[in-house]
């Protein structure tokens, strides 16, 4: 009568922890805690642990009714009695293990063993509950389903937590995805909108542009006909200073003209190599005193670009750094498609006075430059070529390596 009294009693408490357990999600490690703990408590033995399953041959432990300083949170199943609970999933019960080896062996201390397993929904076993006492003793029925209860409970919170886990993940990889494709859509936006923007300075440039070039032209056609006239020296002097700015405003109008204008591309495939070649051979880019060195590339350089705007970058490029040394100095233009196969890079690169850092970040700007007679258009203009065939442009100067100024290029095989 009295066994039956506590077997009521003991019924009765289990259902009143499991109905106090409380699973946070996220919380995992103190509500496993729990579950071992009330494990040990209505079962009355020395240890009880949780494991999840990780391989054939490890587990990893993740709470325990007592803290164990000394345990290792991975363990090896290999001959133990949980590796057969695992394998075979079912609840094993050794009152002996001492005696009775053929389920495995038990920790060293302890001798009794209650073993369930930790199956959720989807029917796979994850890990188990292992209860442990230090001398003999058989479990009854009732204790059996007692753990059972617990470890329902458990491999419900473990499979939640994984899930939720993976979840996070997965709204991380989400939130990395959207934030990338955010960030693509707003540059091509605000691509868009730069386009649209010089689509309506051209045209507006265009239209004023004509309005001064055709009194200008009239100007011009003037002065030019005193040059047939019979002048002082100081008046002769006057007329060559207008024709002089009248030809420089004209310039003038064309660069910003180009500048302007929409980057209407021909576009072919090209080797660097024979553009460069053909471009030093056949136009003087640089005064007889200033020495050009090229370095082409070992293999083709092949890319598709507009060779003639193409050939306007490195012309421009390669006049500013000769005009940026003194007589005698060497300007290096050099190819490499070897440390990065996937770009053509062409530098060109001078010794002379360093570009200073609060200038260097201006040099692509429209209308700035430190020249005295500069338009502030040739690099800004560059920079708007190079760009248009998809390609980057780079300025670094210091006093120490001087001047390079870099245009990267995407190869094609």
């Amino acid at each position: 009568m009295f066994w039956r009294w506590w077997a009521w009693q003991r019924e009765r408490r289990t259902l009143e922890i499991l109905s106090s357990l409380s699973y946070r999600t996220g919380e995992l490690s103190s509500y496993l805690k729990e579950i071992a703990c009330a494990v040990s408590q209505l079962l009355q033995v020395d240890l009880s642990a949780v494991t999840f399953f990780q391989d054939e041959l490890g587990a990893r432990v993740l709470a325990t009714s007592i803290d164990l300083n000394d345990r290792t949170r991975v363990v090896s199943l290999h001959s133990l009695i949980t590796a057969t609970v695992v394998q075979t999933g079912r609840s094993i019960v050794v009152k002996d293990a001492q005696r009775f080896r053929e389920y495995g062996t038990v920790p060293e201390g302890y001798r009794s063993y209650l073993g369930v397993p930790l199956r959720p929904s989807h029917g796979e076993v994850i890990g188990t509950i292992c209860s442990f006492y230090k001398k003999r003793r058989k479990f009854t029925a009732q204790e059996v389903r007692i753990a059972e209860m617990f470890a329902e409970r458990a491999a419900t919170a473990i499979d939640n937590y994984n899930l939720y886990q993976q979840q996070r993940q997965f709204n991380q990889i989400l939130e990395a995805e959207v934030a990338r494709r955010s960030e693509e859509l707003e540059a091509a936006q605000v691509k868009l909108v730069e386009q649209e923007r010089l689509a309506a300075i051209g045209e507006f440039a265009a239209t004023i542009i004509h309005e001064i070039r055709n009194p200008l032209t009239t100007m011009m056609m003037g002065l030019n006909y005193f040059r047939r006239v019979d002048l002082s020296e100081p008046a002769q002097e006057r007329l060559e200073l207008a024709l002089s700015e009248a030809s420089r405003l004209e310039r003038f109008l064309s660069e910003i003209l180009l500048y302007a204008k929409p980057q209407v591309l021909q576009l072919k495939e090209l080797d660097i190599n024979e553009l460069i070649l053909e471009m030093l051979n056949v136009r003087s880019t640089a005064s007889a005193s200033v020495y050009i060195e090229f370095l082409r590339a070992p293999t083709p350089a092949i890319v598709r670009g507009d060779k003639d705007k193409l050939k306007q970058v490195f012309i421009n490029i390669l006049q500013n750094a000769c005009e940026a040394i003194m007589e005698g100095e060497t300007v290096t233009l050099a190819i490499d498609n070897q440390l990065d196969p996937n770009h053509v890079w062409i530098r060109i690169h001078n010794g002379g006075e360093p570009i200073p850092p609060e200038v260097l970040p201006r040099l692509t700007e429209p209308f700035y430059t430190t020249k005295s007679n500069g338009t502030g258009l040739g690099l800004a203009i560059v920079k708007r070529i190079v760009e248009a065939h998809g390609g980057e442009l780079l300025i670094q100067s210091s006093a120490s390596e001087g001047t390079t100024v870099s245009v990267c290029l995407t190869a094609i095989a």
